[in-house]
């Protein structure tokens, strides 16, 4: 299984490179609350792979706190086209922590389905399959 996690909410970055915008304090509680629903969703991950960018780096590692995982950044998430199985490739069930629209795309290249995934949204992916579509406000439903 692949999960698909989106950064959390991020500042505009006015004056900052994308590379650096960092989480908002709302983002922070949507990490938290995803890695929280991970676990109690009892999710098993062998490998947490993120974007460098700031936002998604700090997402993994306060969802990952969760996890018992340490968070593996890769330029493969940075942003553009993915190849998510590729990226999980060997590793077993991964979280893949980015951005949109590379998530949503990939979703639609894999299941030729069309999806939005939010700030802070889950997604789980086995093959073609979409097992798993989750808003922020879903994962602090099960988080609490």
């Amino acid at each position: 299984m692949i999960y698909l996690l989106r950064h959390g909410d991020a500042e505009d970055g006015e004056g900052k490179p994308d590379e650096e915008r960092e989480l908002t304090e709302k983002g922070r509680r949507q990490a938290d609350a995803a890695g929280r629903a991970l676990a109690t969703l009892g999710v098993d991950l062998e490998a947490c792979l993120t974007s460098p960018k700031a936002r998604a780096r700090d997402t993994a590692a306060i969802a990952c706190r969760h996890l018992g995982l340490d968070p593996e950044e890769t330029r493969g998430l940075a942003g553009g086209m993915i190849d998510a199985p590729a990226l999980a490739a060997g590793r077993g069930d991964v979280l893949l922590v980015g951005h949109e629209p590379d998530f949503s795309d990939q979703i639609a290249h894999l299941t030729g389905g069309q999806v939005k995934l939010k700030k802070g949204g889950l997604a789980a992916l086995d093959g073609r399959v979409l097992h798993l579509l989750l808003r922020p406000k879903d994962l602090q439903k099960l988080a609490d």
